[in-house]
Parts: structure tokens; sequence; C-alpha cells
């Protein structure tokens, strides 16, 4: 056996003047025997749990599996992960788990190692939170963001500075850290808010983004007065020379990574070809340049948490560096070095130490609260000063002082290295709890974007006129969804006295940065630096506009955010314009055969986000089959001069099939359109679902069809579903766009037999059973959903 020796230190601290001893075992046990080694020698001495590569193991496995149960037990009261993150730090905390062979043994060695594993996770995630941040929006930030993340800031600053004076008359609010403490109190983070509004699914509206930007100023600001107050204290216990080093190292330092290192990993992007992905060597070079910043930070004199935040705002956000930086690292920070880091803190709370407080200590904590309230304050009455309604100005003001991992992370960190002390963490660490855990409550029960999508009139085909501008909203995902939406308007036969206004949405997936972005490409007058894609789109549609001037308008807008929030930039679109119907392409592309091209499920979520929440109509567009390894041949809608488009409507009755005819009738006013209206009626009306009002709309839309010489109306009687089947498959392949209503949950004879076999309930059962692979044509497929959300 090793011989063990033990060392021991004191450490001191200028406002409690406390001592620790700590004794440490060296060499240190890392890697055990075997647990069958164990149990047969039966070492009594040398348990499994005194080697630290086992006994951190099973530490990662406890925290993981009670955490776990924690949040299960306080997610349905709307309570955050990280508040069971520290809870499970708490339970496992000396109090409960003090035993040297206990599972989880919470020593000062013990701790020592699972507190390396975890601030390794709190350092790369600021690195990758300064990845995420864009500083060019700052100067993109309107007067309401400026002001809320500058007042929000200084003003609390001001009173808990007035406050903790008044406490402590005698003391110096520098020499003592109150100025410093202070701008931890009245601080903005980032990355906290936006990890809020993310959770809250509200990132991408109106109220998140106004949130984002100004927390964006706030943390920028936060960061200076941090600086500034690490300058002045050094100043005054050190003297102006000390302090003039420090601000000179320090400009050094950002000097360095401004013009020397951004310049390089700009030159890595220029290296990479257009859409593709950064090499790994350069991923590696980055990697390498993250992990030597704090010993950087220390030469330069600069706090070590702040060198690899500011390397991160130094990257390139965005792809391919920022993004693939973010999408290697993100999922094993957040899952579990950061939850890992959480617990930690955890664990350091004591609450014994309520009782041994000193007075500088509760001085503190009460300068902390007043911050905190009137933070709230500041953030309420600017938005009600600029007219935001009373509901959102109070959300934005529990979102502009929520607390989080970034606190807690520098409170632990602080209280490590001494610079404050066990009473003053444990109070704060009680103050961020409790502002993590009624925040987000809070902000849910008070912000409801979707309220806004409850519209008074109706936005529909069917109620507007046929010699009304048309206003529509094409979604866009991939290259071919903008030569699909341009052969439907050409089949369309665009004409002068029916015009549409068409607003294109390129939605582009958030990667690499952490604000979303929504662009007009009308408003901008140069081109985005790294959006050839969008360049693309606008260029195609375009020309589109000038093909068929005066008949169609086009205005083209970029949407980059996260894949589960794009329906609120959608939704937010279509309430702007006054949109009557919004065309989102299928998720899946089929080849001539039946076999899958492509298949995408987030678009799919997408879709069901939007059939449920739009203002407006909807139509799901399904693609027509190509033939196999993309050979080239004619799409269905393509222009074809020698012949006549023909367009078939299957109709069955009720409000979306109603819908389907009047789009139909819309897109069919030019001669060379043929439009076929397949009308099924139940050889049996027993079983039949529509209700007289239904009837009589129906009757009443079909009458002048019947009567119409340019139309052409079939009408079919069959007695259930198989029969329809059979019919349509007869006939699918004399069209070349069919045009059919969603009808979801709707099942009446006409469709008996056919709601087990569908598939994709987001195109009803019509929609599914002509997109099946028992239906082989090139013919497209529109599927149309009436407007829902009205009041």
């Amino acid at each position: 056996m090793a011989n063990s020796n033990s060392s021991s230190y004191t450490t001191g601290m200028e406002e409690t003047k406390r001592s620790t001893e700590v004794c440490l075992t060296f060499p240190p046990k890392v890697i055990s025997p075997g647990l069958a080694t164990i149990l047969v020698e039966k070492d009594k001495d040398e348990p499994l749990m005194t080697y630290s590569g086992p006994r951190l193991h099973c530490q990662m496995v406890v925290i993981f599996v009670l955490t776990q149960i924690i949040h299960r037990l306080l997610e349905k009261l709307g309570l955050p992960l990280f508040i069971s993150q520290i809870l499970a730090g708490i339970l496992l905390s000396p109090m409960l788990f003090s035993d040297q062979h206990s599972l989880v043994n919470i020593s000062e060695d013990s701790v020592s190692v699972l507190g390396t594993v975890g601030a390794l996770g709190f350092v790369f995630f600021l690195f990758l939170s300064g990845v995420k941040m864009d500083l060019s929006l700052t100067l993109k930030s309107g007067k309401k963001a400026i002001c809320i993340g500058l007042l929000t800031v200084v003003v609390p600053l001001i009173f808990c500075m007035t406050t903790i004076k008044n406490l402590h008359p005698e003391g110096n609010e520098f020499s003592n850290k109150s100025f410093f403490l202070a701008v931890t109190y009245s601080g903005t983070s980032f990355p906290v808010i936006h990890n809020l509004l993310s959770e809250l699914k509200i990132l991408n509206s109106e109220l998140g983004r106004l949130g984002l930007s100004a927390a964006l100023i706030g943390d920028i600001v936060t960061l200076v007065l941090t600086v500034f107050s690490l300058w002045v204290k050094t100043g005054i216990e050190k003297g102006i020379k000390e302090a003039l080093m420090d601000v000179g190292l320090a400009l050094l330092f950002i000097v360095i990574v401004v013009f020397v290192l951004r310049p390089v990993m700009k030159w890595m992007v220029k290296r990479t070809p257009e859409a593709g992905q950064i090499k790994d060597m350069c991923f590696f070079i980055v990697v390498l340049a993250f992990m030597m910043s704090p010993r950087f930070t220390k030469l330069f004199r600069v706090y070590f948490l702040f060198g690899p935040f500011i390397l991160g705002l130094a990257v390139p956000d965005g792809p391919p560096l920022g993004s693939a930086l973010v999408e290697k690292l993100d999922p094993i920070i957040s899952g579990l070095f950061l939850p890992i880091f959480a617990t930690t803190c955890g664990l350091r709370f004591d609450p014994s130490y309520f009782k041994d407080s000193t007075k500088f200590a509760y001085h503190q904590a009460i300068g902390a609260v007043v911050t905190l309230l009137i933070k709230f304050v500041v953030s309420l009455l600017v938005p009600l000063l600029c007219k935001m309604p009373t509901r959102d100005s109070f959300a934005l003001a529990f979102i502009m002082i929520s607390k989080g991992i970034v606190e807690m992370g520098s409170y632990s960190i602080m209280n490590d290295s001494r610079v404050i002390s066990e009473d003053i963490f444990t109070h704060m660490t009680i103050v961020i709890i409790l502002v993590a855990s009624i925040v987000p409550i809070l902000v849910k029960k008070l912000y409801d974007p979707s309220r806004k999508y409850l519209c008074f009139q109706k936005r529909t085909i069917m109620n507007s006129k046929l010699n009304q501008e048309l206003r529509l909203i094409s979604c866009v995902h991939v290259p071919s969804n903008v030569s699909s939406i341009i052969n439907l308007f050409n089949a369309s036969c665009l004409i002068r006295d029916s015009s549409i206004a068409l607003d294109v949405l390129h939605l582009v997936k958030l990667s690499g940065r952490a604000t979303p972005l929504f662009i007009a490409h009308h408003k901008q007058k140069k081109k985005q630096p790294n959006k050839s894609y969008s360049e693309n789109v606008v260029l195609a549609f375009e020309q589109f506009e000038r093909d068929n001037r005066e008949a169609v308008s086009v205005n083209v807008f970029t949407a980059v955010s996260p894949p589960n929030l794009m329906y609120e930039d959608i939704c937010n679109l279509a309430m702007d314009r006054l949109t009557s119907f919004i065309i989102l392409p299928f998720h899946r592309r089929w080849y001539i055969d039946g076999s899958i091209e492509s298949e995408d499920q987030t678009i799919r979520s997408l879709n069901f986000d939007i059939l449920e929440r739009a203002p407006c109509s909807i139509g799901i567009l399904v693609e027509g089959r190509r033939n196999l390894k993309g050979s080239n041949v004619r799409d269905p809608l393509a222009s074809n001069n020698s012949s006549s488009y023909n367009i078939a409507v299957i109709f069955m009755g009720g409000q979306d099939d109603r819908e389907a005819l009047a789009l139909a009738k819309r897109i069919s006013q030019d001669k060379n359109v043929s439009l076929t209206v397949i009308h099924f009626k139940a050889a049996n009306s027993l079983g039949a679902i529509l209700t007289e009002n239904d009837r009589m709309l129906d009757d009443a839309m079909l009458s002048d069809i019947k009567q119409s010489k340019c139309l052409t109306y079939i009408e079919k009687q069959v007695k259930d579903g198989p029969e329809t089947s059979n019919y349509l498959r007869s006939i699918v392949e004399d069209y070349q766009l069919i045009i059919v209503g969603r009808r979801y949950k709707r099942e009446n004879p006409q469709t008996s037999g056919l709601q087990e076999w569908c598939e994709f309930q987001e195109i009803g059962i019509i929609g599914d059973l002509l997109s099946s692979a028992d239906f082989i044509g090139k013919y497209s497929l529109l599927i149309v959903q009436q407007q829902q959300r009205t009041t």
C-alpha cells in the first residue's frame, strides 16, 4: 500500500475571519482494482468508494436519478429543471450524507473531484453562451430595448449602494467589495433569460424578442461594470499603478482576441465550402484556444470566467463554425456537465449559517432584495411608459429579474475562492431559488402569445371577394419547395383581375446563435452575409414576380429560429399581413414508384402546430412524385403551353371542403384551367354527420358550380370508403392538381373503413389516401383546412 501523507491549509477572509482545515491523502486513489477483487479480498480498509473513479461514476448516477425524481414531482407546478438540480444537491449535502463510506461520500476530496467536473461544464457553458451571442444586434436594438437593458442595471445598482451605505455608514463601498457585490445583484444575465424564454416557448414572440434584446444590452452593461468594479477595488487596495496595469493588460487581451483570433476564425469560415461543414482541424483549434483561455486570462490579469466568454464572443456566430461548436458541444455540456455543476452548487448550501450570519451578510441580503424590487419596478415602468399592455409589462418585468445557473455559479465560485463568505452565499442561494421558482410560473400565467391568434373576423378564401387581392403566405424549407410553390401558382394562370399578394417565408433552423432573426428582404439595402440560400429564394421569386407583373406582388422574408418555435414567425406574419391562406410544404416527398425520397419530422411537427394555431386558412402542399434518382422529369404543375391545366376538387361537404372549393374557383378563372368538381354522396344517408347548416351551405355553394358552363361537375354515389378509394384510383392520373378538404375527425359513409389506415392525420383521410403508395401518379395534392380559431 502506498504511503499516505496528510497536508493541511488555513485560509482567512476579511469579513468573516473563518479558517478551514482540510486533510487530503497522497497519492490519491483513482482506479479501483475492480469490484470482484474487493469483494473476494474483503478489504474493509479500502472499500470501493475510497477510489475517486468509481465514486465519481456513482455520484453522477445518483445525481441524475435524484434530479429526475424531483423534477417529475415539481414539473407539474411549472418549476424548471434547474431548481430540481439545486434541490438534489441540497438533499445530497453533508447535512444528510457525511459518512465516509456512503454511496455519495460527500467528503472534501469527493466534492473537489465532482466540483472540478462541474466547473469544467460551467466554463464550457460560458464559452458557448458567448458563441451564441451576436453583439451586432446591440446596434440594431430599438430604443425601448436599450432603455430597459440599461436602466434595469444602473438604477437598481444606485439604490443598492444607497441602501447598503445607510445600513453600514462606516463602511467603504469599494474596499469591502460592496460595489462589486452590488453589480452582481443588479446585473442581467443573457444566457439565463434565453433559457427561460426557450423553456416557456416564447423565444420568438414579440415579448421574447424584446426581452432578449434588453437582456443583451443589460449583460454587456453588467460585464463592463463588473470589470470596472474590479479595477477600482484593485486601485484602492494595491494602488493606482496596479489598477492601470490591469486595465492595460485587459485591453491588450481584448485586442488580441478581436484583431488576431477573430480574423483567424473568419479565415477558417471563408475556407469552408458554401453550405459545407467546418473542418475538424479548425474545430479542434478553436476548442484548444478555449481550453487555454483561463491560463491566458491569468497572464493578462482578467477574471478567469471572462476569458472563455470573451473568446466565445469572438467566434463568428451561426454556420459553419458557431453552429458546429454548439451542435457538438452543447448536448454533452447542457445534458451532463452543467447539471453536475448545478448540483455541486446545491452541495455547498448549509442553512446553519443563517444562525451565524454577520451583520455585513445581513446588510448584503437586504441590499440584494432591495435591488431585486427596484429592478422589477424599473422593468415594469419603462414598458408601461411605452404604452405596452399591462399584462405584457408585468411579464417582461419578471423576465428581467430572473436568476439562474449563471448567478448560482458565480456565487459558488466566489465562495470557493473566498471572495464572499458562507453566510452571504447561503442568503444568495435562497434568493436565487425563490426567484427561479416563481418567475416561470408567473410569466406563463401573465403571457400567452396564442391569444393574439384568436381573430374577431373570418380570414378565409370564402370570405374574400373574387376581384379583391388575395393575401397568401408560402413557407419554404428546402430548394425544392421554391419550384413547387412557383409551379402551383403558374398552374393557376394568374390574372390581373384577381391579383395575389404573396409573402414567401424562408424558414431556417437557428443554429450557433441564441437570438432569432426575422429579415424582411424587400427592406434590406445590402446583401446579408452567409445567407446565400435566402438570396437564391429572393432571386427566384423576384423573377416569378416579373413574369406575372400586375397579377402578383411578392415579398420575401427569412426567419431564423428554433424548429419548435417557427410557428410563431408564421402566425405573427399572418397576423401582420392580414393573410387569408398559408401554404405549408408536406414533410415527406416520394419517388414515382412510391419509395420515400426525403422526410423531415420537424416539418411535420411544425405543420401540426400551424394547423392548431393559425389565424387563417391553411393548405398543405404534397409535391408531385418524381422519377428515381432525381431524373429530369417535368413537374406535374410545371408550365405547359400545349394543353390546359386539369384541377380536381374532391367534395364531400363541410367547411374544409367548401374552403377547398372556394380556392379552386379562385385559381381557375383563366380559360387555360380546367376545373372538375367531384361530389361524393353517400348511397345510404345513415351515419352522415353533416349538420343542417352545413348541408344548406354546401347546397348554396354547389348550386353555382352546377350552373356554371366553365366547370365540370361530377356527382358520384358511393356506399363506403373502399368504393371511394377505387373510384379515385381510376381518375387521379387525369389531373395535375387535386384539392381536398382536411376534414379532421370527420368520418362519414363515403370514408368509412379508411380511418384506421390513415397514417398522416394532418392531411386527413382523403389526403392520406391520395398520397399513399397505392396511388401511382405525378399529380400534386393540396389539403385545405378552413380557419379554426375565431371568437
